[in-house]
């Protein structure tokens, strides 16, 4: 049998990796628009630098009540169903939202709903779209695979920003919510043309008990328990402030508008384009959880920076310092899971992975609204992140986790 060639656009030969590819890169797009206009928007909409986090929380805590049931179904059933049941789901809310703005009944109550609504649908996503990847390529060239769809994610949060700000300042907000709407029907279309390879289910015991056998795994592997919890806290107390603050940051302490904060959002974006690039040309067999942990540490040094500069440029750079980093981590953590990860148990083990990541999050998005109106953002931000640089190489004392991969 001939080997899968392995190089960087190895993943490409794949058919259905080319059509998740692609429908994916859509709906990213439409996403990075959406998150964009969305901010500037409440900002707009309460004048408060608190009312983005508590959106984002809820969006968050939604999510959070599906993912791990998300990821049990998907280690039962179809993983492309599942996605394409999520992306109608979600073009649907966003049409609601679409109508209740441009109609002129948009408040803080109906984003609050909305966003409720688009995290229960988008937690029964993830699982499977972290699943389904090594289902549409050969276990060599995953790392081509994880890369390209970092690449996807990221360069596409560079043409979103831009769309956002160019259409919130012309035809207004509401085509933004449109255009994320058609993005979910997009990539739902692309994945009814799909067909991943089946899996071999495990035995099926109860939703509750094949849950459990996911966590158990999971805390039974030190490199993948220790990234979790690295992550819980490191999200909450520094980029959850970070995703929050940001719009007040540019306002306040920038003095710039909605092309400034796109900007910055494209900049970081450019960054995580070329840190994939870099790990889908590298991919290291050793000491690869130290490069990622190592990574993640290395970007939070740029939020220090964000919140420091008085120059807007050296943000810009800082943002895109950051974005290098986080591609070269998510690459490699990514990676490290799909190769290592028994295929019946990957979605159920993404699912935790993403639950014990972002399950502070919505603390995060509160407390630093809370504090945002007694503590300037720019230092919580800068606490933020020379927390988060710290912390990440902690997991690292322990030879268990450096040296494993």
């Amino acid at each position: 049998m001939t080997e899968p060639r392995t190089g960087t656009l190895a993943a490409f030969a794949s058919r259905d990796f080319r059509l998740l590819w692609g429908g994916q890169t859509i709906s990213f797009v439409g996403d990075a628009a959406f998150i964009v206009a969305l901010g500037w928007r409440v900002t707009d909409l309460t004048g408060k630098a608190s009312s983005l986090g508590f959106v984002l929380a809820l969006e968050s805590l939604a999510m959070l009540t599906t993912l791990l049931w998300g990821g049990v179904l998907a280690d039962r059933y179809s993983r492309r169903l599942l996605m394409i049941a999520s992306d109608l789901a979600r073009a649907a809310v966003m049409l609601v939202f679409f109508a209740v703005d441009a109609t002129g009944h948009l408040s803080l109550g109906s984003v609050f709903a909305l966003a409720v609504c688009f995290g229960l649908a988008d937690g029964f996503f993830q699982p499977a779209f972290g699943g389904i990847v090594p289902l549409v390529v050969e276990q060599p060239i995953l790392p081509s695979a994880n890369s390209w769809i970092g690449i996807a994610r990221q360069g596409s949060a560079i043409v979103g920003p831009a769309i956002a700000a160019t259409l919130y300042g012309t035809a207004g907000p509401t085509v933004v919510w449109g255009i994320d709407s058609a993005s979910f029907l997009v990539s739902a279309g692309a994945l009814w043309l799909a067909r991943p390879r089946a899996i071999q289910p495990g035995v099926q015991l109860g939703m509750r008990k094949e849950l459990v056998a996911g966590f158990r795994y999971v805390i039974s592997v030190p490199w993948i328990w220790t990234g979790i919890s690295a992550a819980t806290v490191i999200l909450m107390i520094a980029m959850s402030p970070f995703t929050a603050l940001l719009p007040r940051v540019v306002q306040s302490h920038y003095h710039r508008g909605v092309g400034s904060y796109g900007l910055l959002f494209s900049a970081m974006a450019a960054g995580m384009v070329a840190g994939s690039l870099i790990w889908a040309r590298w991919h290291p067999r050793k000491w690869r959880v130290a490069i990622c942990f190592g990574a993640f540490g290395i970007n939070d040094l740029g939020i220090i920076v964000v919140a420091l500069s008085p120059w807007y440029p050296l943000a810009v750079f800082a943002v895109a310092w950051r974005g290098l980093w986080i591609g070269v981590g998510i690459a490699a953590w990514l990676t490290l899971i799909s190769e290592l990860v028994p295929e019946h148990l990957l979605s159920r083990v993404m699912s935790l992975d993403f639950f014990g990541s972002l399950g502070l999050t919505p603390v995060g998005y509160v407390l630093a609204g809370i504090a945002a109106t007694t503590v300037a953002p720019t230092t919580i931000l800068a606490a933020g992140g020379a927390l988060g640089a710290i912390l990440w190489l902690v997991p690292l004392t322990w030879s268990k986790v450096r040296t494993v991969a």
